[in-house]
C-alpha cells in the first residue's frame, strides 16, 4: 500500500511511524522533504489517522511548534473510503499546493500569504533549505510532543480537531 514512500515503524508496532514525504512538484514546497508521524487509532480506517509534519513547515495550515495539521478531510469529513495512500498522494499534496490563511494554525503565515504571496513564498522556501533537506531528514529530532507545545490559542485558530501526535 505504502511501497513508494519511506516508512520507519516506531516501537515495533503497526499504529505508529514515520512517512517521508515529499513536497509536490512546481510549488514552492518542491525539493523539501517532511518526516510526518502517522498514528493509526483502533477503529482505523473508521476513525482518522493522527498527523502531524515533525519537522517544521511554513504553512498556514501548519501548527509551525507541534506540526499539527488543520485538514478538514482528516479531521471532520473522513471517511473509511479513504487510505493512507490518499493522505500522502492527494491530501498533503492539495494541503501544500492550496492554502486556506482564512482558517489558520499559523496566523503569520497566513497574514503573510494575504499581504505578500511573493514574500510567503520565499519564506516557504527558506524553511525548505533549513528544515526539509533530502540528507537531513533522517536527523530530525523524533522525541517532540504537540501536547506541551500546542497552546489553547494554537486550537482553537482553526476550526477542526486539530491533528498531531495522541497521548502515549
Amino acid at each position: 500500500m505504502m511501497s513508494d514512500y519511506k516508512v520507519d515503524m516506531i516501537n515495533d508496532g503497526m499504529h505508529e511511524f514515520y512517512v517521508d514525504f515529499h513536497g509536490p512538484s512546481e510549488s514552492p514546497y518542491q525539493g523539501g522533504v517532511w518526516r510526518i508521524r502517522v498514528e493509526l487509532p483502533d477503529a482505523y480506517p473508521y476513525k482518522s489517522p493522527s498527523i502531524g509534519f515533525v519537522n517544521k513547515i511554513y504553512h498556514p495550515n501548519v501548527d509551525e511548534m507541534s506540526g499539527s495539521v488543520c485538514l478538514d478531510v482528516i479531521n471532520q469529513t473522513w471517511s473509511p473510503m479513504f487510505d493512507l495512500v490518499n493522505v500522502f498522494e492527494v491530501f498533503l499534496p492539495q494541503l501544500l499546493l492550496y492554502p486556506n490563511p482564512s482558517d489558520p494554525l499559523n496566523g503569520e503565515a497566513a497574514a503573510m500569504m494575504m499581504r505578500d504571496r511573493a514574500a510567503y513564498e520565499q519564506r516557504v522556501k527558506e524553511f525548505c533549505q533549513k528544515y526539509a533537506k533530502p540528507e537531513d531528514i533522517g536527523a530530525v529530532p523524533e522525541d517532540k510532543s504537540s501536547d506541551e507545545e500546542l497552546s489553547e490559542d494554537e486550537s482553537d485558530s482553526c476550526d477542526d480537531q486539530v491533528a498531531g501526535q495522541a497521548d502515549p
